[in-house]
């Protein structure tokens, strides 16, 4: 590990020689344009860092860097994390950080929250970052812009999110216009929740039910995470007064069962009703499952080993019936003789 923290901080952020030694009392800014060639930026970073205003990147230690308040995003150590931790062994924090500046000379990060995690497991103790002026709502539009793109995203994630920058959008709304480049594009003659849905290729109707999953208490939404409880069983749950929700999990629970949507359509009704009680739910997920259980399948494929070539599904239909009648005519002799 001692090896890798001192590869890491031998890596400099542009051409020119630019160390991030922690012993360096006066930060070096470095115009960002200069060095943009030699950066491989992914889509979100560009938006950004944008392309038409110079920016600085500028040194920061680990422990002026704070978190974003209700940060969405989960950071896991995990085997993306630990190929970020070589990179950055490797080549440094090759993309800067944005962040904003707070009260007490700490800094409210934007995007990066992987990356300081990152930097804090090699022991490195500065990050190169960009300082942004924005009010609270431009800093949540830019957070999630920042992680929403990522190639693996919880649902839970992706449901905050959208609620945090769908709030933020809306108390924008009706303001004095001002260049907001850095933070996205304008969107004439659009409803708030329609410019997330085209931003994320998805129905404005998907939006509204990731949104929806922010209403499940915790122990139902990680079962969302955890493809336990599909996302739409999640959304129609989500409609539960949060008691029954929590009456509803022990159930859950006791019985080792899964709702179905079907079920969980059934269990929003008598909400609504006000007729939801512990009775209702063990009634609807009991009867249920064993009314799913009844259910029989016998694929065809595997049935035709035992009929000539000839026969179809009826015939085949017939056959099977006929020898069941047999076999109950056998089974009641038997038990005549017992």
């Amino acid at each position: 590990m001692a090896k890798m923290k001192e590869n890491a901080e031998k890596v400099n952020f542009n051409a020119e020689e630019t160390d991030f030694d922690e012993t360096e009392t006066e930060e070096k800014k470095t115009n960002l344009k200069s060095s943009a060639k030699n950066v491989t930026l992914t889509s979100y970073d560009e938006l950004l860092l944008g392309s038409d205003t110079m920016e600085f990147v500028q040194k920061i230690q680990i422990d002026k860097l704070i978190h974003f308040q209700n940060h969405p995003f989960k950071i896991n150590d995990d085997e993306e994390m630990e190929k970020l931790v070589q990179s950055i062994a490797e080549k440094g924090v090759v993309v800067p950080a944005i962040a904003r500046a707070t009260d007490g000379g700490y800094y409210e990060l934007i995007s990066g929250h992987r990356r300081k995690y990152a930097c804090i497991k090699l022991g490195i103790n500065t990050m190169p970052v960009i300082v942004r002026q924005l009010d609270d709502d431009e800093a949540v539009i830019a957070m999630v812009d920042s992680n929403v793109q990522r190639e693996h995203i919880l649902p839970s994630e992706r449901a905050f999110s959208y609620k945090m920058k769908l709030e933020a959008m809306k108390r924008q709304a009706g303001r004095p216009s001002k260049n907001s480049s850095q933070v996205g594009n304008h969107f004439e003659n659009k409803k708030s929740i329609e410019i997330i849905a085209e931003e994320n290729d998805v129905s404005k109707n998907q939006i509204h039910r990731y949104i929806r999953l922010t209403k499940l208490i915790p122990k139902l939404l990680q079962m969302v995470d955890n493809n336990r409880l599909k996302l739409n069983t999640g959304v129609e749950l989500s409609y539960l007064e949060p008691e029954e929700q929590i009456n509803l999990h022990k159930f859950m629970e006791t019985l080792n069962v899964i709702p179905s949507l079907e079920q969980a359509s059934k269990l929003k009704k008598y909400s609504q009703e006000k007729n939801f009680n512990d009775a209702i739910i063990k009634i609807i997920l009991t009867e249920e499952k064993e009314k799913s259980n009844n259910n029989i399948t016998l694929k065809k494929k595997d049935l035709k080993q035992y009929f000539p070539k000839s026969y179809n599904k009826k015939d085949m239909e017939n056959v099977i019936f006929e020898l069941l009648k047999l076999w109950q005519q056998q089974q009641s002799f038997k038990e005549k003789e017992e």
